[in-house]
């Protein structure tokens, strides 16, 4: 069993306010490079459209006329101007709408979510607020407190909706707010900086722990 690790927490203006001891199930685990390969692999697959499709000989306009008549031309024979052969004809073996997504077994979900949360904590890339909050769901408010962290990527993980943080981070590019139920190894490993409350890691460890 991992030994749990005390961060310090810190407020809205980077001053440090007290200490939290993150439960070692979730943060102190070994760092499976493997899972968090093949999570962010099914994430990504489970994102395509699959709405990629060519036209078959079936669905390609024309050719219901018999080019020339089967002998005597000196040619080859030919059936249909729309042949996969023909200029302008149809597409063979092209795609077709297709549903590329799967899902990995829940504990190896889970098992890759504590390896991305383990990899921010190693990495020093984890932030522990006493609380995330601002007067108005306005984007510069959001960068100011950003700014007062010193951070310019960061994935926001809070414990319950706020509309307020939501709205005011829709237009950054570099920074995303996730509830914890939708907490996931693709955005962890995308943003710099993971930001979580004391009220987040909770609820990371209700969702997480063994």
């Amino acid at each position: 069993m991992s030994e749990p690790v005390i961060v310090p927490v810190l407020s809205q203006s980077n001053q440090p306010v007290g200490e939290l001891t993150l439960p070692a199930d979730v943060f102190s685990g070994p760092v499976r490079r493997h899972l968090l390969y093949e999570t962010v692999k099914m994430q990504l697959a489970n994102r395509r459209s699959g709405t990629a499709a060519t036209k078959t000989r079936a669905f390609v306009r024309g050719g219901g006329k018999k080019p020339w008549k089967q002998k005597g031309t000196g040619r080859a024979r030919a059936g249909s101007s729309r042949s996969p052969i023909w200029v302008g004809g149809a597409t063979i073996f092209g795609p077709q709408p297709r549903d590329y997504s799967y899902r990995l077994p829940a504990t190896a979900r889970k098992a890759a979510l504590r390896s991305a949360l383990a990899a921010k904590l190693r990495d020093g890339q984890l932030m522990v607020l006493d609380r995330i909050a601002i007067d108005a769901p306005k984007t510069r408010l959001l960068v100011k407190l950003l700014g007062e962290l010193q951070v310019k990527s960061a994935l926001i993980v809070l414990p319950a909706k706020d509309d307020t943080i939501e709205r005011a981070a829709r237009n950054l590019p570099h920074v995303k707010v996730l509830r914890v139920e939708g907490a996931n190894v693709y955005d962890l490993l995308r943003y710099d900086r993971l930001i979580v409350t004391q009220e987040a890691v909770d609820a990371l460890q209700r969702r997480l722990g063994a």
